[in-house]
């Protein structure tokens, strides 16, 4: 098989990357830690744990609290999520150039998957509201795998796809994606618009650094020749 002929794949994470989520997500955790009647996280604070599964999130933001009380800021987090949708008070934009970015890596021929900490039902409310879910061809998601930065969302998407771990480039903005492409070895870039900084994504693996979406052909095309050349 040619190297132009085989398939390639180049796998998303969601909030912070594709979409700018992390206001509702913020006003999430504010109800959740206030329905407790605990101090509720910064927004700084916040974002540093966006991307991990939610219970490890509540752990880091509630540390000095026990595991039942983490277990409840999961279930007050969830009420309050499903609340904002339902009450079409959601707002989880589309950061500026993503959708050409998709359609431009599509034409090139690249799979597209995705890679989140959110749950199923959450991915697939958004994906439909941006008409989305017909451009992936997997989905996976941290209610069904071992979230970030555990490598198996990433090797169980590269089975899903028929694609060789050569082939397959992670996208993301925080240090957890950079560490599960790592861990799963596959290429890696960090995307600054998100919610970790560059030298965070630096540390974490990151084989190059996109500062804007329309980067991001380019660089995938970039990282992909120089792993294809290198195997």
């Amino acid at each position: 098989m040619s190297t132009a002929s085989k398939p390639r794949l180049a796998i998303f994470d969601f909030d912070g990357t594709l979409v700018d989520s992390q206001h509702a997500i913020q006003a999430c955790m504010e109800s959740a830690f206030g329905g407790l009647g605990l101090p509720a996280p910064s927004l700084a604070q916040t974002h540093r744990v966006i991307g991990l599964p939610l219970e490890r999130c509540m752990a880091i933001l509630a540390a000095d609290s026990d595991g039942a009380t983490h277990s409840r800021l999961v279930d007050g987090y969830k009420e309050a999520f499903f609340a904002l949708r339902t009450g079409g008070g959601m707002v989880e934009p589309m950061f500026p150039g993503a959708l050409a970015a998709l359609d431009a890596l599509a034409a090139e021929g690249w799979l597209l998957g995705i890679a989140t900490g959110k749950a199923r039902r959450g991915l697939d409310a958004v994906l439909a509201s941006h008409r989305l879910a017909d451009r992936f061809v997997t989905l996976q998601t941290a209610d069904r795998a071992p979230g970030k930065p555990d490598p198996t969302m990433i090797h169980w998407a590269l089975d899903e796809a028929g694609v060789a771990h050569a082939d397959a480039v992670m996208i993301g903005d925080t240090s957890y994606d950079m560490a599960m492409a790592k861990a799963a070895g596959v290429g890696a870039i960090g995307v600054v618009w998100g919610y970790h900084s560059p030298d965070d994504l630096t540390r974490a693996g990151a084989d190059r650094l996109a500062s804007a979406c329309d980067e991001l052909p380019g660089l995938v095309r970039e990282l992909w020749g120089d792993r294809t050349c290198a195997s």
